[in-house]
């Protein structure tokens, strides 16, 4: 939490002007640049030349049976275990994976890739358009999870792996999870969703949709256009962020982190400055957001969110979508989840279950939210961790050195 005034937090990030990033089409991670076969895309256009950028942790064995991809959220990218060029901040699952970690780059080989539509290195509407040589703005083509799984699987066929021993991912990484699973059944040898939905609520396309407006109604959004006018909606993507945040958190995660307790004062200003310390937050998380991520993804991203129904897309049963599926899951939510409630995890499992799929599932008691994914949580360590040895196991793979 910060402890910085935050009038002046956000004031200040919020009139600095934000120079284009080289991360955008030249990232300091691995890249790759695909220009002999387009990729085709569920609206019905197509993008050539397009590029996924990615890390990678660990070391492929000699007959690539161990290789792990573990799937992004929202706003997360491809440094998952490894610093952050933009924030300078570590990776945002470090405290999963790792030498020795229930995700053991000891054990496995783990690939992050940065989503298509995404801004840190993967094609999307900050990255420069081939036919323009300016950023493709509105022009960039509305994408869906299908979409972003394509081109992740374009990247592992680069990588010369045939099936992946694991995919991973929790809130959206884990629709990536559900969609290579359905997508691609004979590549994936099991499969964690954390924390997901087979389809997106009605609720959680309201929530979307205020984010977006929220971007647009910025005048400096200007039409999408702002990197050609130099400028960029930096309170309309904050606003946007701090509604997203509070979605992510629970009830009692906030009463026990902040309460109404007061911001650095010991009495209500009678004003509209941030008298509390969960207003001081909230402006916290929208202000730093600005300086990592760029608004039209952020429009791009939610949509194709919105848009993701596994079960619309198989017929209108969801059950269609893992008949004949080998794949082995386990399935994880919250109890305080009410972004992705436990309901709609039982309804990936009652589907796995209508299939005769190889199925385990894990409801962990926690009072965090939505987040808890990404945090200290030792009875997900030890799922994930139990449930990825097991099935090592049934694979043949040796044990990591010292085990």
């Amino acid at each position: 939490m910060s402890r910085e005034s935050p009038d002046v937090v956000m004031e200040q990030s919020l009139d600095r002007p934000l120079a284009r990033s080289s991360e955008i089409d030249q990232p300091s991670s691995e890249v790759v640049r695909f220009t002999d076969q387009p990729l085709v895309l569920d609206c019905g256009q197509s993008l050539s030349p397009f590029q996924v950028a990615y890390c990678t942790y660990g070391t492929l064995n000699a007959d690539r049976s161990n290789a792990i991809l573990v799937c992004h959220a929202l706003t997360g990218d491809q440094y998952v275990a490894s610093r952050n060029p933009v924030t300078g901040k570590p990776g945002w699952w470090e405290i999963m994976i790792g030498p020795g970690k229930p995700i053991d780059t000891d054990r496995f080989f783990v690939i992050s890739a940065n989503i298509l539509g995404g801004c840190l290195g993967s094609t999307g509407p900050a990255s420069l358009n081939p036919a323009t040589g300016k950023p493709y703005g509105l022009d960039f083509p509305v994408i869906t999870i299908g979409d972003m799984v394509k081109a992740q699987a374009r990247l592992i066929d680069h990588l010369g792996i045939e099936q992946l021993f694991s995919v991973v991912g929790g809130s959206m990484g884990g629709m990536q999870v559900l969609e290579w699973a359905a997508r691609y059944k004979h590549r994936v040898f099991t499969a964690i969703p954390i924390a997901t939905a087979p389809w997106h609520s009605a609720q959680n396309i309201a929530f979307h949709e205020v984010g977006r407006q929220a971007v647009m109604a910025d005048p400096d959004w200007v039409a999408g256009r702002y990197v050609d006018e130099g400028k960029v909606p930096r309170r309309g993507l904050a606003v946007a962020r701090m509604a997203a945040h509070i979605t992510y958190l629970s009830e009692e995660a906030l009463e026990r982190k902040f309460g109404r307790s007061l911001q650095n004062r010991v009495a209500k200003t009678f004003s509209f400055s941030a008298d509390f310390q969960v207003e001081s937050y909230l402006r916290h998380q929208g202000s730093t957001f600005v300086d990592r991520f760029d608004a039209n993804s952020y429009l791009y991203i939610t949509r194709a969110m919105d848009y993701f129904d596994l079960s619309a897309d198989n017929g209108g049963k969801l059950a269609n979508a893992f008949y004949g599926t080998r794949t082995r899951f386990c399935v994880v939510s919250f109890t305080s989840d009410w972004l992705y409630p436990t309901r709609e995890s039982r309804e990936i499992v009652q589907a796995l279950n209508a299939v005769a799929a190889n199925v385990s599932f894990v409801e962990i008691e926690s009072d965090k939210g939505h987040d808890a994914f990404l945090l200290d949580e030792p009875e997900l360590f030890a799922t994930v961790r139990g449930f990825l040895g097991a099935a090592a196991r049934k694979r043949g793979l040796p044990p990591a050195a010292g085990a």
